[in-house]
């Protein structure tokens, strides 16, 4: 963990503590010694929360809010007064954006704008990293990777939502936040795999569920593409660019953080990976849909500049990623400790 060590008694604000990223976040910093503020809204009830599995809100301040309350987020931000922030609050499932597309663009895009208005009006913070996604783009079907100057159209209201948040952190940081230094980036990352994920309409997720329960994975499209990667790789590098644009603002940009190219994997290939690592017999089928929303059938970042510009390179393959999420789901069913394997993953990817 001595990459991390630039955070110690950094004051750090991170948006959406409380999901699925933010509680993977939230345990890294506090494990590095930040001084971390979340602002979120509170775990869901009806499902499990990685957050409060891990008993977080009584080791750092979490704020319970909605970014697209200006006034309290804005009163959270001057009292937090923050040197560094993480935005990762989002709607993030694209099929709800279906079912709500103006809370996902309410959210998506005016929490953004909220956020940005926050530091816009303060003169604490030098480094903000937007997460958006790597459904920004507008999708081609084509074989090779979207590049960061490709342009910007997502289909459904969840990926053009996010399309709108990375013009608009754009427009902040030429208009407002580049003169006065303060470092603003959006980071496009790919599918995320982990321990912990219990969103709906998620592939692994819906894999553990099934294994949990005992019954086969159903899979509605087995064909489509994505680029997946373990949990840990997109948080590695939103850590390095925060710090390394912190220390040279000249560096904030938007940036493609995705795995390998071999890893870009169809969802079958993944779910059989998943089947393989759990064992006990796990199976799955399919069973495709009819009038289903629209979903891209196949999405692949290049991932070059980031790499050029911060050394960075992925850690786990596929394969890797899915047994490491396997291990986590298994300690979770026997009732064992999930904080001691996520030290134990952090130890193993950042060694």
């Amino acid at each position: 963990m001595n990459t991390l060590s630039f955070f110690k008694d950094k004051r750090v604000l991170l948006t959406g503590h409380t999901g699925f990223k933010g509680a993977w976040l939230s345990l890294m910093l506090l494990r590095a010694g930040a001084d971390v503020t979340g602002y979120a809204l509170a775990p869901a009830s009806d499902e499990p929360s990685l957050f409060s599995l891990l008993g977080l809100e009584c080791e750092m301040r979490s704020v319970y809010g909605d970014v697209r309350d200006f006034d309290h987020l804005l009163r959270v931000y001057r009292d937090t007064q923050p040197e560094i922030v993480l935005h990762l609050a989002a709607q993030p499932i694209v099929r709800e954006s279906y079912r709500i597309p103006r809370e996902t663009y309410e959210t998506n895009v005016m929490g953004t704008v909220n956020l940005l208005e926050c530091v816009r009006m303060s003169d604490c913070t030098r480094s903000v990293v937007n997460v958006t996604t790597d459904k920004v783009y507008e999708n081609r079907e084509w074989v090779w990777g979207y590049r960061e100057n490709d342009p910007l159209d997502g289909f459904d209201p969840y990926s053009n939502s996010k399309s709108c948040s990375e013009l608009l952190t754009h427009s902040y940081r030429s208009s407002f936040l580049k003169e006065r230094g303060v470092a603003v980036s959006t980071a496009r990352a790919g599918n995320v795999i982990g321990g912990g994920d219990f969103a709906k309409d998620r592939i692994i997720p819906d894999c553990v569920r099934a294994a949990l329960a005992g019954q086969e994975i159903v899979v509605r499209n087995p064909d489509s593409i994505r680029p997946f990667q373990h949990v840990l790789e997109p948080l590695a590098a939103y850590f390095l660019l925060a710090q390394r644009q912190y220390e040279c603002p000249e560096l904030a940009e938007g940036y493609n953080i995705g795995p390998d190219h071999t890893d870009c994997v169809t969802t079958g290939m993944l779910v059989g990976l998943f089947c393989n690592a759990w064992g006990e017999g796990l199976r799955w089928r399919v069973q495709r849909e009819t009038n289903a929303p629209h979903e891209a059938n196949f999405l692949k970042l290049d991932c070059t500049r980031f790499q050029s510009v911060f050394g960075w390179n992925p850690h786990w393959h596929i394969d890797e990623a899915v047994r490491r999420t396997a291990d986590w789901s298994k300690v979770y069913r026997d009732g064992g400790d999930l904080r001691g394997c996520m030290f134990a993953q952090m130890d193993a990817f950042f060694g």
